[in-house]
């Protein structure tokens, strides 16, 4: 059995940090997919991603040009996580789902910030169980905080003297496409069949 459900709820706190980061975020707006876009990224769209090196679920190593050659939807989170993260993967997955009924490949990342926690197998029984096509990532402490750095990805462990610690973090997914990095932020109230359509028009305009 997947360990997603013990600890506290986390769910508020979460989803006011991605809030607040959207909020932070809105201002300038890249160009491009204007058609798409349901929001606004400061700096532009160029100002999120860049290089990381993790490690995936097998042991393998990857790094950011592993995942250039396909639309990509990442999510930052954890398997520990009590309801917020375990909701947000399963959403992502239902979209990738209805994408592929409609003839679009999208793979979905699961970035794991809990280096403590998620161990390899950990992480493969996570991704197993939410999508057979989903990768999930991890590495050292140094390794996700650059990562998270890259994506402006909020984290922050609760006291780990305790074995059932939680992790605030930020609650956005990010569409990356081939020859474009960064497109889009994904909002964690926007359903499965809203997160497709977005997808789909991203991915036909590209």
């Amino acid at each position: 059995m997947i360990r997603l459900y013990s600890g506290i709820a986390l769910g508020s706190v979460a989803t006011l940090l991605g809030w607040l980061g959207f909020m932070v975020w809105s201002g300038s707006q890249p160009t491009g997919f204007d058609q798409c876009r349901a929001t606004s990224v400061a700096g532009g769209a160029g100002s999120i991603g860049g290089p990381f090196e993790l490690v995936d679920h097998t042991g393998r190593t990857v790094t950011d040009a592993d995942f250039a050659d396909r639309p990509v939807l990442i999510y930052f989170g954890y398997t520990f996580c009590p309801d917020v993260c375990p909701l947000d993967t399963a959403r992502n997955a239902q979209a990738v789902d209805l994408l592929d009924e409609r003839g679009y490949s999208v793979t979905p990342v699961f970035v794991s910030v809990d280096h403590q926690r998620d161990t390899q197998e950990a992480l493969a029984e996570f991704v197993r169980f939410m999508h057979p096509e989903m990768i999930g990532l991890t590495g050292s402490e140094e390794q996700l905080r650059a990562a998270a750095r890259a994506y402006r990805v909020y984290f922050a462990v609760h006291d780990t003297e305790d074995e059932f610690y939680l992790i605030d973090h930020s609650t956005f997914s990010y569409l990356m496409l081939p020859g474009h990095g960064f497109v889009e932020v994904i909002r964690r109230d926007q359903s499965p069949e809203q997160v497709a359509d977005t997808l789909a028009c991203f991915i036909d305009n590209a």
